[in-house]
């Protein structure tokens, strides 16, 4: 049956969301607070498809690190400014809990069921669906390792040992000659062969010139959406408020939320607390000349595991950019949440890491700066289905809490919620849904 689906959102997981649901025959009204698509945290992100790297942040070993980090200054991957905020404190006594072994290990299994079959949904999209230019490429992930103890553990745990080969420091830079300049200080590395690398941006415009082509899609920019009510069991309707100030309501049958860090003023009032804190990140574009020598940008998706920072070749017909993406930062808060504040500093150290590990790349200082807001729940895996509270609106949906992965999990996320919409499956999560052999054929 064709459903009428509203997506609050613009993001990547909004119009992931949209186009499964277009794709399933049904029409979509997406509702975004900006005038173009993808202004927050999609716009300018990692830029890396990490499928098989999707582990959570909250670890065993991370409560020790973090007090490590918390002494190494600006350039510390992980950076906790506390406030008086409750929620902050909700959220990390939470985080905290879930650094086990345990934990870990049943989020990792679920979160990588859901990036195995996101990458198996982008195929079929990108194949399909001739959604255009999106700097996507299937090079491979390198995430090198500069101490043999830290290899070793992390040879150790791979999810994937087929997919994920261990290799020498020589091997290393063989494989990516940029690395040449970090021959003194690498141990080796892990190398997956299939992942992959894309502009998160440009394949949100991609996936919304394919909405706007099929006729039942329609977007309303620069709209802000109060937070919602319900009426006997159901949301009947939005307050809205137009970019020229104007009130008016949206009808509504079935809602999804996929306003990320928004998502929790949205649902409050229904008396639903979503486990949601924005965790701050930065990264760099750097334009790179046609011409670049192998030796000095890297071609493949490098991850320096020590560091905690992320390269991506972001290249196109048109040009080529090095995104550099990297820490964490817990606890701001945000005078203008849909438009975070640069930290200078932050920035700063981004420059002189990317300028150590890459120095013949190009002038980082020239790199086009970017901070955003990634939308996290404390054990790592999103909130995507029906709210769990007693009460919950029948017709209200979840696709919030991606975190860091946002773009690695958005094709599986949207393609879910649109088939369990379409077959009204039952109230829940839908993780519970994930075929059960794509985590059983990695050992998980």
């Amino acid at each position: 049956m064709q459903r009428h689906v509203t997506i609050i959102g613009g993001g990547v997981i909004g119009l992931s969301s949209a186009h499964a649901l277009v794709r399933a025959g049904h029409c979509v009204t997406l509702i975004d607070a900006h005038a173009e698509v993808a202004r927050e945290t999609s716009h300018a992100n990692g830029g890396q498809l990490s499928y098989r790297y999707v582990a959570p942040l909250a670890d065993s070993g991370v409560p020790r690190q973090a007090i490590k980090w918390l002494l190494a200054g600006n350039q510390a991957p992980l950076k906790l400014r506390p406030n008086l905020d409750p929620a902050q404190w909700r959220w990390m006594t939470q985080f905290l809990g879930a650094c086990n072994q345990r934990t870990h290990r049943a989020s990792a299994a679920q979160m990588l069921s859901l990036a195995l079959h996101s990458q198996a949904i982008m195929n079929e999209w990108r194949t399909r669906d001739a959604l255009g230019e999106f700097a996507w490429q299937q090079r491979g992930k390198l995430v090198i390792h500069r101490d043999s103890a830290a290899l070793d553990r992390a040879a150790a745990a791979r999810v994937a040992p087929q997919d994920q080969q261990v290799l020498d420091a020589r091997q290393c830079i063989a494989l990516e000659p940029s690395l040449i300049h970090q021959q003194a200080h690498l141990s080796g590395g892990i190398f997956s062969a299939s992942d992959e690398t894309a502009d998160c941006h440009a394949f949100c415009q991609a996936l919304e010139r394919k909405l706007q082509a099929s006729g039942r899609y329609t977007r309303l920019a620069s709209t802000r959406v109060a937070p919602l009510s319900a009426h006997d069991g159901r949301i009947a309707h939005l307050e809205l408020t137009r970019a020229d100030g104007r009130r008016e309501r949206h009808a509504v049958d079935t809602l999804i939320i996929a306003a990320g860090n928004h998502a929790t003023e949205l649902v409050r009032p229904l008396g639903i607390r979503l486990p949601l804190q924005p965790l701050k990140g930065y990264s760099l574009t750097l334009p790179l000349p046609a011409d670049t020598p192998k030796t000095a940008a890297p071609r493949i998706s490098v991850t320096d595991a020590a560091r905690k920072v992320v390269y991506a070749d972001l290249d196109t017909r048109k040009s080529r950019q090095l995104r550099v993406a990297a820490m964490v930062d817990i606890g701001h808060r945000e005078s203008d949440s849909f438009h975070p504040a640069l930290d200078e500093k932050r920035i700063a150290a981004l420059r002189q890491l990317a300028s150590e590990t890459f120095p013949d790349a190009g002038d980082f200082s020239q790199a086009t700066p970017w901070a955003g807001l990634r939308p996290s729940t404390p054990k790592g895996p999103p909130i995507l289905g029906r709210p769990q509270q007693a009460g919950r609106p029948d017709n209200l949906w979840l696709n919030v809490g991606h975190g860091s992965l946002g773009f690695t999990l958005a094709c599986a996320s949207g393609d879910l919620i649109a088939r369990a919409i379409s077959h009204e499956t039952r109230p829940g999560t839908l993780l519970d849904t994930l075929p059960d052999h794509l985590a059983e054929q990695l050992g998980c």
